[in-house]
């Protein structure tokens, strides 16, 4: 079965659940055109399951109702991974045999993004879901920038520290913030590097399109969810030459 829709109370009713915002006063005709533009989606019968005042003028809404639409999960488009996930160890042995030297990688937060909950999720030993982060890895050196990166200062900092990758994260979207500030780091960096030495470009957030990566200028987006073991075996098998199979081993 490759058709599917959503499920409420019974497989295959359609029922969901959406949240907006609309710039109206809360009252009857606000929950009117939240009902009216729930239809326009394709939700009928559509209820007003809550309605709540966020400042004058404006009335967030959440919506609950039938949607008449099917997903036929064969014409799904997504990115695979297309690199074989890796123990710190093995990503050690594998940056030991192949580069001979420390990989560097130089991440923060660009722009005026201050949240970096996400690039330290990655770069900070703690790491995320039970996954240490990069500077656990031994042969992995990690320069940490922080929040509120510049563009310039990011280029300078992979220059000075002979970055072989370069991780942003970008958490604040606001009027398609993130983007732009991703293809302005991405034309610096080619401004900076002869296209043979430029370091490897990751960005990651919870609002990229893993398949923008190409129109942004990048080499990989990654999106919520992503663990530090994820972004090191990719950075591994992108950046370290193949060599003879590592063994699997305790030591990291």
């Amino acid at each position: 079965m490759t058709i599917v829709r959503p499920y409420g109370d019974t497989t295959g009713d359609g029922m969901v659940q959406i949240s907006f915002t609309l710039p109206l006063a809360h009252d009857k005709v606000a929950e009117g055109a939240a009902v009216q533009l729930a239809k326009k989606m394709g939700i009928d019968p559509a209820l007003v399951a809550h309605a709540k005042p966020m400042g004058e003028g404006f009335t967030f809404f959440v919506v609950y109702g039938r949607a008449n639409h099917l997903v036929d999960t064969a014409k799904v488009e997504v990115v695979e991974r297309d690199y074989p996930l890796l123990t710190p160890a093995q990503a050690n042995a594998r940056i030991r045999s192949g580069l001979q030297r420390r990989l560097v990688v130089v991440g923060g937060c660009i722009g005026t993004d201050a949240h970096t909950v996400g690039i330290d999720a990655i770069l900070n030993i703690k790491g995320f879901a039970g996954e240490k982060g990069l500077e656990y890895y031994r042969e992995v050196k990690v320069v940490n920038l922080g929040a509120q990166v510049s563009v310039p200062h990011l280029v300078e900092a992979a220059v000075a520290e002979g970055a072989d990758a370069v991780l942003v994260s970008q958490v604040v979207t606001q009027r398609d913030a993130h983007l732009f500030n991703t293809r302005e780091m991405s034309a610096a960096f080619r401004e900076a590097f002869a296209e043979e030495e430029r370091p490897l470009l990751v960005v990651g957030g919870p609002r990229f399109d893993e398949s923008a990566a190409a129109a942004l200028g990048v080499d990989r987006i990654f999106t919520r969810g992503t663990t530090p073991g994820e972004v090191a075996s990719f950075l591994v098998d992108r950046l370290v030459p193949a060599t003879a199979p590592v063994a699997e081993s305790g030591v990291a």
